[in-house]
Protein backbone atom coordinates (compact mmCIF):
# COMPACT_ATOMS: atom_id res chain seq x y z
CA UNK A 1 0.00 0.00 0.00
CA UNK A 2 1.71 3.37 -1.53
CA UNK A 3 1.51 6.25 -3.39
CA UNK A 4 3.87 7.91 -5.40
CA UNK A 5 5.80 11.19 -4.92
CA UNK A 6 4.93 13.96 -7.51
CA UNK A 7 5.47 17.19 -5.20
CA UNK A 8 7.31 17.44 -1.83
CA UNK A 9 8.72 19.92 0.08
CA UNK A 10 11.74 21.47 -1.56
CA UNK A 11 9.99 21.60 -5.35
CA UNK A 12 9.86 24.60 -7.44
CA UNK A 13 8.29 25.31 -10.55
CA UNK A 14 4.62 25.47 -12.80
CA UNK A 15 4.07 21.99 -10.91
CA UNK A 16 3.63 23.66 -8.13
CA UNK A 17 2.03 27.10 -8.88
CA UNK A 18 -1.26 24.85 -10.12
CA UNK A 19 -1.09 23.05 -7.19
CA UNK A 20 -1.20 26.56 -4.83
CA UNK A 21 -3.60 27.77 -7.17
CA UNK A 22 -5.69 24.32 -6.90
CA UNK A 23 -5.38 24.24 -3.02
CA UNK A 24 -6.08 27.85 -3.16
CA UNK A 25 -9.55 27.27 -4.73
CA UNK A 26 -10.77 24.90 -1.88
CA UNK A 27 -9.88 27.28 1.04
CA UNK A 28 -6.58 26.11 1.90
CA UNK A 29 -3.78 29.13 1.57
CA UNK A 30 -0.15 28.67 1.09
CA UNK A 31 0.97 32.11 1.93
CA UNK A 32 3.81 32.99 2.89
CA UNK A 33 5.21 30.74 -0.07
CA UNK A 34 6.27 32.39 -3.15
CA UNK A 35 4.35 31.60 -6.03
CA UNK A 36 5.80 27.98 -7.50
CA UNK A 37 7.48 27.61 -4.48
CA UNK A 38 6.90 24.14 -2.01
CA UNK A 39 8.23 25.62 1.23
CA UNK A 40 6.70 25.73 4.74
CA UNK A 41 3.28 27.45 4.00
CA UNK A 42 2.70 25.09 0.68
CA UNK A 43 3.56 22.12 3.39
CA UNK A 44 1.20 23.36 5.78
CA UNK A 45 -2.21 23.50 3.51
CA UNK A 46 -1.22 19.93 1.86
CA UNK A 47 -1.33 18.99 5.10
CA UNK A 48 -4.40 20.35 6.41
CA UNK A 49 -5.93 19.39 2.92
CA UNK A 50 -5.33 15.64 3.79
CA UNK A 51 -6.87 16.32 7.28
CA UNK A 52 -9.92 17.42 5.42
CA UNK A 53 -10.04 14.45 2.91
CA UNK A 54 -9.10 11.69 5.62
CA UNK A 55 -5.81 10.67 3.65
CA UNK A 56 -2.45 10.39 5.66
CA UNK A 57 -1.23 13.25 6.30
CA UNK A 58 2.30 13.44 5.61
CA UNK A 59 2.45 16.79 3.29
CA UNK A 60 3.49 14.68 0.23
CA UNK A 61 1.56 15.14 -3.27
CA UNK A 62 1.41 11.54 -3.90
CA UNK A 63 -0.83 9.90 -6.60
CA UNK A 64 -4.19 9.78 -4.27
CA UNK A 65 -3.43 13.46 -2.64
CA UNK A 66 -3.29 15.13 -6.62
CA UNK A 67 -6.67 12.92 -7.23
CA UNK A 68 -8.27 14.48 -4.16
CA UNK A 69 -7.37 17.83 -5.23
CA UNK A 70 -8.59 17.33 -8.63
CA UNK A 71 -11.85 15.74 -7.34
CA UNK A 72 -12.65 18.84 -4.79
CA UNK A 73 -12.91 21.05 -7.93
CA UNK A 74 -15.73 19.65 -8.94
CA UNK A 75 -19.04 20.69 -8.03
CA UNK A 76 -22.35 19.16 -8.90
CA UNK A 77 -23.72 21.06 -11.78
CA UNK A 78 -20.11 21.64 -13.65
CA UNK A 79 -20.46 19.12 -15.74
CA UNK A 80 -22.47 16.05 -17.31
CA UNK A 81 -21.87 13.14 -15.06
CA UNK A 82 -22.74 9.35 -16.39
CA UNK A 83 -21.59 5.81 -16.35
CA UNK A 84 -18.17 4.85 -18.00
CA UNK A 85 -15.53 2.99 -17.58
CA UNK A 86 -12.91 4.17 -16.10
CA UNK A 87 -15.58 6.00 -13.66
CA UNK A 88 -15.79 9.71 -13.48
CA UNK A 89 -14.86 10.53 -9.96
CA UNK A 90 -14.93 13.90 -8.05
CA UNK A 91 -16.70 15.97 -5.31
CA UNK A 92 -19.66 16.08 -7.44
CA UNK A 93 -20.50 12.50 -7.75
CA UNK A 94 -20.15 12.03 -3.69
CA UNK A 95 -22.68 14.91 -3.71
CA UNK A 96 -25.22 13.46 -6.05
CA UNK A 97 -24.88 9.49 -4.18
CA UNK A 98 -25.19 11.82 -0.82
CA UNK A 99 -28.74 13.23 -1.86
CA UNK A 100 -29.89 10.36 -3.80
CA UNK A 101 -29.22 8.34 -0.83
CA UNK A 102 -30.95 10.89 1.48
CA UNK A 103 -34.27 10.60 -1.06
CA UNK A 104 -34.43 6.92 -0.37
CA UNK A 105 -32.48 5.65 -3.80
CA UNK A 106 -29.42 3.64 -2.77
CA UNK A 107 -26.72 4.61 -4.29
CA UNK A 108 -24.39 3.08 -1.84
CA UNK A 109 -20.99 4.32 -0.42
CA UNK A 110 -20.49 7.59 -0.74
CA UNK A 111 -16.82 7.38 -2.41
CA UNK A 112 -17.35 10.06 -5.48
CA UNK A 113 -16.98 7.11 -8.02
CA UNK A 114 -19.55 7.02 -10.58
CA UNK A 115 -20.21 3.50 -10.25
CA UNK A 116 -22.93 0.69 -11.35
CA UNK A 117 -24.54 1.49 -7.85
CA UNK A 118 -25.12 5.35 -8.94
CA UNK A 119 -26.24 4.62 -12.23
CA UNK A 120 -28.92 2.51 -11.29
CA UNK A 121 -29.91 4.65 -7.86
CA UNK A 122 -29.65 7.65 -10.63
CA UNK A 123 -31.89 6.09 -13.03
CA UNK A 124 -34.54 4.90 -10.53
CA UNK A 125 -34.55 8.98 -8.89
CA UNK A 126 -35.12 9.79 -13.23
CA UNK A 127 -38.16 7.88 -13.44
CA UNK A 128 -40.10 8.85 -9.93
CA UNK A 129 -39.67 12.49 -11.09
CA UNK A 130 -40.95 12.15 -14.65
CA UNK A 131 -37.68 12.54 -16.35
CA UNK A 132 -36.05 11.07 -19.14
CA UNK A 133 -34.13 8.36 -17.40
CA UNK A 134 -30.92 8.05 -19.02
CA UNK A 135 -28.62 7.96 -16.32
CA UNK A 136 -26.63 11.01 -16.66
CA UNK A 137 -26.93 13.74 -14.30
CA UNK A 138 -27.30 17.10 -16.69
CA UNK A 139 -29.13 20.56 -15.59
CA UNK A 140 -32.56 19.01 -15.07
CA UNK A 141 -31.69 16.31 -12.95
CA UNK A 142 -30.18 18.89 -10.96
CA UNK A 143 -33.03 21.19 -10.90
CA UNK A 144 -35.31 17.76 -10.02
CA UNK A 145 -33.12 17.47 -7.37
CA UNK A 146 -32.88 21.10 -5.54
CA UNK A 147 -36.87 20.98 -5.77
CA UNK A 148 -37.17 18.16 -3.64
CA UNK A 149 -33.84 18.04 -2.08
CA UNK A 150 -35.43 19.59 1.26
CA UNK A 151 -37.82 16.99 1.91
CA UNK A 152 -36.03 14.01 2.98
CA UNK A 153 -33.26 13.77 6.17
CA UNK A 154 -30.92 10.21 6.89
CA UNK A 155 -29.61 7.68 4.06
CA UNK A 156 -30.81 4.73 2.60
CA UNK A 157 -27.13 3.22 2.21
CA UNK A 158 -26.41 3.71 5.99
CA UNK A 159 -29.69 1.85 6.74
CA UNK A 160 -28.86 -1.00 3.92
CA UNK A 161 -25.65 -1.40 5.70
CA UNK A 162 -26.98 -1.76 9.24
CA UNK A 163 -29.73 -4.17 7.68
CA UNK A 164 -26.81 -6.30 6.32
CA UNK A 165 -25.01 -7.15 9.48
CA UNK A 166 -28.33 -7.84 11.21
CA UNK A 167 -28.95 -10.94 8.67
CA UNK A 168 -26.75 -14.43 9.39
CA UNK A 169 -25.04 -16.18 9.32
CA UNK A 170 -23.00 -13.86 12.14
CA UNK A 171 -20.00 -16.45 12.08
CA UNK A 172 -16.41 -15.92 10.45
CA UNK A 173 -16.41 -19.56 9.19
CA UNK A 174 -16.08 -19.38 5.07
CA UNK A 175 -15.78 -15.75 5.24
CA UNK A 176 -13.85 -14.74 2.81
CA UNK A 177 -11.15 -11.98 4.12
CA UNK A 178 -7.89 -10.22 2.10
CA UNK A 179 -5.18 -9.13 4.55
CA UNK A 180 -2.94 -6.81 2.92
CA UNK A 181 0.54 -5.60 4.41
CA UNK A 182 3.19 -3.38 4.00
CA UNK A 183 6.17 -5.56 3.53
CA UNK A 184 7.71 -4.46 7.02
CA UNK A 185 5.06 -6.11 8.89
CA UNK A 186 4.76 -9.19 6.01
CA UNK A 187 5.37 -11.38 9.32
CA UNK A 188 2.51 -9.98 11.45
CA UNK A 189 0.41 -10.53 8.15
CA UNK A 190 1.23 -14.06 7.71
CA UNK A 191 0.02 -14.77 11.23
CA UNK A 192 -2.69 -12.98 10.62
CA UNK A 193 -3.98 -15.09 7.65
CA UNK A 194 -3.22 -18.38 9.21
CA UNK A 195 -5.05 -17.47 12.50
CA UNK A 196 -7.72 -16.42 10.15
CA UNK A 197 -7.79 -19.88 8.13
CA UNK A 198 -7.28 -21.90 11.12
CA UNK A 199 -10.81 -19.82 12.42
CA UNK A 200 -12.13 -21.56 9.18
CA UNK A 201 -12.06 -18.21 7.11
CA UNK A 202 -10.93 -18.37 3.70
CA UNK A 203 -7.82 -15.98 4.10
CA UNK A 204 -5.29 -14.79 1.42
CA UNK A 205 -2.14 -12.80 2.07
CA UNK A 206 -0.65 -9.86 -0.54
CA UNK A 207 2.54 -8.32 0.77
CA UNK A 208 3.04 -6.66 -2.74
CA UNK A 209 2.97 -3.07 -1.08
CA UNK A 210 1.50 -2.27 -4.43
CA UNK A 211 -0.70 1.20 -4.75
CA UNK A 212 -3.83 0.97 -2.77
CA UNK A 213 -5.97 1.16 -6.27
CA UNK A 214 -3.97 -2.30 -7.10
CA UNK A 215 -4.57 -3.79 -3.91
CA UNK A 216 -8.83 -2.54 -3.76
CA UNK A 217 -8.73 -4.01 -7.17
CA UNK A 218 -7.27 -7.22 -5.79
CA UNK A 219 -9.60 -7.62 -3.45
CA UNK A 220 -12.76 -7.11 -5.18
CA UNK A 221 -11.22 -9.52 -7.61
CA UNK A 222 -11.27 -12.33 -4.74
CA UNK A 223 -14.75 -11.29 -4.30
CA UNK A 224 -13.95 -10.73 -0.09
CA UNK A 225 -15.95 -10.16 2.48
CA UNK A 226 -13.61 -8.15 4.73
CA UNK A 227 -10.52 -6.09 3.76
CA UNK A 228 -7.72 -5.44 6.53
CA UNK A 229 -4.91 -3.62 5.89
CA UNK A 230 -1.66 -3.82 8.12
CA UNK A 231 0.51 -0.36 7.33
CA UNK A 232 2.94 1.59 8.96
CA UNK A 233 1.65 5.19 9.74
CA UNK A 234 3.10 8.78 8.43
CA UNK A 235 2.21 9.78 11.56
CA UNK A 236 3.42 8.71 15.41
CA UNK A 237 1.53 6.52 17.03
CA UNK A 238 -0.83 3.93 16.29
CA UNK A 239 -4.36 4.03 14.54
CA UNK A 240 -7.36 1.66 13.81
CA UNK A 241 -9.13 3.09 10.06
CA UNK A 242 -12.45 2.22 8.35
CA UNK A 243 -14.38 3.82 5.91
CA UNK A 244 -16.06 7.05 6.18
CA UNK A 245 -16.56 10.25 4.48
CA UNK A 246 -19.40 13.00 5.05
CA UNK A 247 -22.73 11.51 5.29
CA UNK A 248 -22.01 7.80 5.20
CA UNK A 249 -19.34 5.59 7.16
CA UNK A 250 -19.24 1.90 6.86
CA UNK A 251 -21.18 0.19 9.48
CA UNK A 252 -19.44 -2.61 9.66
CA UNK A 253 -16.25 -1.43 9.00
CA UNK A 254 -16.67 0.58 12.26
CA UNK A 255 -17.70 -2.18 13.76
CA UNK A 256 -14.29 -4.28 13.44
CA UNK A 257 -12.06 -1.26 13.28
CA UNK A 258 -13.69 -0.84 17.13
CA UNK A 259 -12.96 -4.39 17.59
CA UNK A 260 -9.56 -4.32 16.47
CA UNK A 261 -9.04 -1.36 18.20
CA UNK A 262 -9.80 -2.69 21.70
CA UNK A 263 -7.88 -5.60 21.03
CA UNK A 264 -4.92 -4.12 20.12
CA UNK A 265 -4.65 -1.50 22.86
CA UNK A 266 -5.03 -4.79 25.47
CA UNK A 267 -1.86 -6.12 23.42
CA UNK A 268 0.46 -3.22 22.89
CA UNK A 269 -0.92 -1.50 26.07
CA UNK A 270 -0.76 2.10 24.09
CA UNK A 271 -3.26 4.44 23.01
CA UNK A 272 -4.44 3.73 19.55
CA UNK A 273 -6.53 5.83 17.66
CA UNK A 274 -10.13 5.27 16.06
CA UNK A 275 -10.52 7.33 13.15
CA UNK A 276 -12.89 7.14 9.72
CA UNK A 277 -11.00 7.92 6.98
CA UNK A 278 -11.20 8.32 3.39
CA UNK A 279 -7.46 6.06 2.43
CA UNK A 280 -8.01 5.15 -0.91
CA UNK A 281 -7.78 1.09 -0.34
CA UNK A 282 -10.91 1.87 2.14
CA UNK A 283 -12.50 4.07 -0.37
CA UNK A 284 -12.23 1.66 -3.63
CA UNK A 285 -12.81 -1.63 -1.83
CA UNK A 286 -16.40 -3.03 -2.31
CA UNK A 287 -16.82 -4.47 0.97
CA UNK A 288 -16.21 -3.77 4.67
CA UNK A 289 -12.52 -2.63 4.83
CA UNK A 290 -10.04 -1.71 7.82
CA UNK A 291 -6.79 -0.38 7.74
CA UNK A 292 -4.49 -0.70 11.11
CA UNK A 293 -1.57 1.32 11.24
CA UNK A 294 0.74 -0.38 13.89
CA UNK A 295 3.62 2.29 13.96
CA UNK A 296 5.12 5.44 12.40
CA UNK A 297 6.86 4.71 9.51
CA UNK A 298 10.92 5.65 10.80
CA UNK A 299 9.71 4.91 14.10
CA UNK A 300 12.02 1.99 14.48
CA UNK A 301 11.58 1.11 18.33
CA UNK A 302 7.77 0.99 18.18
CA UNK A 303 8.27 -1.83 14.81
CA UNK A 304 10.49 -3.63 17.11
CA UNK A 305 7.93 -3.53 19.49
CA UNK A 306 5.08 -4.81 17.59
CA UNK A 307 7.72 -7.18 15.46
CA UNK A 308 8.84 -9.13 18.86
CA UNK A 309 5.12 -9.86 19.66
CA UNK A 310 3.96 -10.64 16.16
CA UNK A 311 2.36 -13.64 17.44
CA UNK A 312 0.45 -12.24 19.94
CA UNK A 313 -0.62 -9.53 17.89
CA UNK A 314 -2.14 -11.69 15.12
CA UNK A 315 -3.68 -13.31 17.85
CA UNK A 316 -5.52 -10.21 18.49
CA UNK A 317 -6.55 -9.49 14.96
CA UNK A 318 -8.27 -12.71 14.68
CA UNK A 319 -9.91 -12.54 17.57
CA UNK A 320 -11.37 -9.14 17.01
CA UNK A 321 -12.16 -10.10 13.54
CA UNK A 322 -14.12 -12.79 14.81
CA UNK A 323 -15.70 -11.05 17.47
CA UNK A 324 -16.95 -8.36 15.54
CA UNK A 325 -18.83 -11.20 13.44
CA UNK A 326 -20.00 -13.19 16.32
CA UNK A 327 -20.91 -10.53 18.49
CA UNK A 328 -24.74 -10.78 19.51
CA UNK A 329 -26.64 -7.95 18.48
CA UNK A 330 -23.22 -6.25 16.84
CA UNK A 331 -25.98 -3.51 15.30
CA UNK A 332 -27.31 -2.06 18.07
CA UNK A 333 -23.80 -0.84 19.43
CA UNK A 334 -23.96 1.49 16.25
CA UNK A 335 -25.69 4.65 15.45
CA UNK A 336 -26.85 5.75 12.26
CA UNK A 337 -25.69 9.25 11.25
CA UNK A 338 -27.61 11.61 8.93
Amino acid sequence: MSDHTLLAAGNRGEAVLDLQLRLGALGFRTDPDDPSEFASGTDAAVRAFQADRGLRVDGVVGRHTWASIVDGGFTLGDRLLYFRQPFLRGDDVATLQRRLNALGFDARRVDGLFGADTHRALMEFQRSTGLVADGICGPSTVEALDRVGGFADGSVAVARERAAMRQGPHRLEGRKVFVATTPGLAVVGDNVARGLNLARAVAVLDTSGDDDSVVARAANGFGADLFVGLALGSEPGARCAYFATEGFRSEFGLLVATELHDKLTNELHEPIDLVGCAYPVLRETRMAAVVCELAAAGDAPALAAVMGRSGAVARAFVRGVRQAWERPGRDDSLQIIA
